[in-house]
């Protein structure tokens, strides 16, 4: 019997699926089984997947229902003690799970294991480093302020704790991630392994690219936390919503420029200052609101080149991680 499970949902991942698997199959810990959900794929990814040959993988076929309802349908597939899901554009490297399990199995009283992740384009090149931050322990109150974890494709998970906090949240838009390691961390402790083992893909076409539904989804989930969240953690919800809008706005001026993503990256900076006014005190905020500013009101053209004059001048990959992970 495998010991640890990977699920992966898949949507339309013809560009990506070989490459996310292939980062699974070289694992150097090999005792597990791979579950594909494909989601209702109309493109050639059933295709791509039928022709991988590995006793290990599993391959399930489903009317399109989004991730959290594939996750949800992969495990309920599973038998493995240990649960880890992988985005079907993510990547691993081959030491991934080996760490985690080591790490889960040396701290008996945590239940997940997560790594830190890189950031990488949509041809694999590396972009920028994600946010690195390392919990031991009780992980519920750096939670509650942002997403340590950064993505869905990170963490294992002791099965048991996965049954009882109830799987994903199928209601949600986005942020199922996010919100299932809140209702982890509210119960069991996290254990880190110090390095980037996840590789997490910036992407045009990823639901994480829509930021609009992005801000509506965490209002909610940020909003249902703290209503369970105990008295002492409450005055950390400002805090909270400052990193949601930090996050949004490089969500919003990453990648190639739109003028209606430069319009939601200034009102995201805006919600941003107004939970957290010390970035006031930081220049590398009002070159994020240059580069959001160009944004909205050039054509796009224009806009390409005035960034990327940027970009030499100021280190733009640099603010944008700034923006992100300094919390």
């Amino acid at each position: 019997m495998p010991i640890i499970s990977v699920i992966i949902p898949a949507f339309n991942a013809e560009k990506t699926i070989q490459e996310t698997i292939n980062s699974v199959i070289n694992q150097t810990f090999s005792n597990f089984e791979l579950i594909i959900i494909n989601d209702g794929s109309q493109d050639s990814t059933l295709e791509i997947l039928e022709s991988i040959k590995d006793p290990r993988i599993k391959i399930f076929s489903y009317p399109n229902a989004g991730a959290a309802v594939s996750r949800n349908r992969g495990f309920a597939k599973a038998v493995g003690e240990y649960i880890a899901f992988l985005d079907a554009d993510d990547l691993w490297t081959p030491d991934k799970l080996e760490a985690q399990l080591s790490a889960l199995q040396a701290t008996p009283e945590a239940a997940v294991a997560y790594s830190w992740s890189d950031c990488i384009d949509e041809t694999s090149k590396f972009l920028r480093p994600g946010g690195h931050i390392s919990i031991n322990g009780n992980a519920y109150a750096k939670l509650l302020m942002v997403d340590i974890l950064e993505n869905g494709s990170n963490p294992l998970i002791h099965r048991q704790a996965f049954i009882e906090v109830g799987g994903f949240d199928e209601s949600l838009q986005a942020g199922q991630d996010w919100d299932l390691y809140l209702r982890l961390a509210a119960k069991y402790h996290f254990v880190t392994v110090p390095r980037s083992q996840i590789l997490y893909r910036i992407s045009a076409n990823s639901m994480s690219a829509d930021v609009w539904r992005l801000e509506t989804a965490s209002l909610q989930l940020i909003s249902r936390a703290y209503s369970k969240a105990p008295s002492s953690l409450q005055k950390l919800k400002k805090y909270s919503l400052g990193n949601i809008y930090k996050y949004l706005t490089v969500k919003a001026i990453e990648g190639n420029p739109e003028r209606k993503k430069g319009i939601a990256a200034i009102r995201f900076l805006g919600q941003t200052v107004k939970n957290d006014p010390l970035l006031l005190k930081h220049r590398i905020i009002w070159k994020v609101f240059l580069r959001a500013l160009a944004i909205a009101v050039l054509p796009d053209r224009q806009a390409k080149v005035l960034l990327k004059n940027i970009q030499q001048l100021s280190g733009t990959s640099a603010l944008l991680a700034y923006m992100k992970i300094n919390t």
